[in-house]
C-alpha cells in the first residue's frame, strides 16, 4: 500500500515539474503577473546612456528603472555589476539587454528575483556554448570588420562601422555622439562562455532587428525560436533601443504585466 502511495506522490510530483517546465518555456501569450522592478543591461560599445530614450517610458508607466554600468572588461565582471543592481531591487525584477548584455542577462537570470528575460537584438548562447562558432553558422555581419584592437587587448568599433553599421539607421550626428561614448570591449569577452543559460527556466521575450548589421538577424531569430520567446520584429539596426524606443518599451511593458495603451 505504502509503495503504491510513495508511486502515486511522485507520479504527481513528475507532473507538476514537467507544468512548470512548460510554463517556463511558453511564449508568453498569457498576460504576466506584474513587475515594478526593471534592469536594463547595455551591450558592448555602448554604456547605460543606450537606454536613455527606453528610461522614460518605463518611469512614465511607474516603473521602478535601472541602468547598469557595465565594465565590459569580462563577462564576469558584467555579471557581478548586474548581481549588484538586483541586490538593490525590492522584488521581483525583470530583465533587459540589449546585444553581448544577453549573455550576461542569461547568467545573471538564474537570480530568485528574476521573473523574466527580455532580449533586444542580443545574444542568447546556450550554457557552455562558443557563441562566435555559433555565429559562424550566419553569414557574417559587416559590424565585425570594423572592430580595433588596442595594444593592451580592448577593442572599439572604427568610426564608420560604428555610424553605418552598428547604428546605421540614426542620423549620423546622433550616431556620432553615441560613438564618443562607446566603451572599449575586453578581449576576455570574445571567449567567454556562460555556465548558466536562464532562458531555460525565465519567461523569455525577444526583439528581432531586421535591419541589424552587426548580429545577423537570422541568428537573432535562430536564438529567439530556440528559447521559445515571445517574438517582435523591429525594422531597425542594431540599437533599436535608440531608433524605436516606443516599440522596445511596448515589448519591456508587455513582458512586465503592463498595459501598453
Amino acid at each position: 500500500m505504502k509503495v503504491r502511495q510513495l508511486g502515486a506522490a511522485l507520479a504527481t510530483l513528475s507532473i507538476a515539474l514537467a507544468g512548470n517546465a512548460a510554463w517556463a518555456q511558453t511564449n508568453a501569450s498569457e498576460t504576466p503577473a506584474p513587475v515594478h522592478n526593471i534592469v536594463l543591461v547595455h551591450g558592448l560599445y555602448a554604456d547605460g546612456s543606450s537606454w536613455e530614450k527606453v528610461i522614460p517610458l518605463l518611469q512614465a508607466k511607474g516603473l521602478h528603472v535601472t541602468s547598469v554600468q557595465n565594465p565590459t572588461t569580462s563577462l564576469d565582471a558584467d555579471v557581478d555589476a548586474v548581481k549588484r543592481a538586483l541586490d538593490q531591487q525590492d522584488g521581483p525584477t525583470l530583465l533587459v539587454a540589449h546585444s553581448y548584455g544577453g549573455m550576461v542577462i542569461s547568467q545573471a537570470g538564474d537570480d530568485p528575483k528574476v521573473s523574466g528575460l527580455v532580449y533586444i537584438a542580443a545574444r542568447a548562447p546556450d550554457a557552455g556554448e562558443d557563441y562566435a562558432a555559433l555565429t559562424r553558422k550566419f553569414p557574417a555581419a559587416p559590424a565585425s570588420k570594423g572592430l580595433q584592437w588596442s595594444a593592451n587587448g580592448y577593442g572599439k568599433l572604427s568610426e564608420n562601422a560604428f555610424v553605418q553599421d552598428f547604428a546605421g539607421d540614426l542620423p549620423i550626428q546622433e550616431a556620432q555622439a553615441y560613438y564618443a561614448v562607446q566603451q572599449p570591449a575586453g578581449r576576455a569577452i570574445t571567449t567567454a562562455r556562460t555556465t548558466i543559460a536562464a532562458w531555460h527556466d525565465k519567461p523569455t521575450w525577444y526583439a528581432v532587428s531586421t535591419e541589424d548589421r552587426t548580429i545577423n538577424p537570422d541568428l537573432e531569430r535562430f536564438m529567439a525560436k530556440r528559447m521559445n520567446a515571445h517574438t517582435v520584429e523591429i525594422n531597425a539596426s542594431h540599437v533599436s533601443l535608440i531608433s524605436h524606443p516606443q516599440q522596445v518599451a511596448d515589448l519591456i511593458l508587455e513582458a512586465a504585466g503592463q498595459q501598453t495603451q
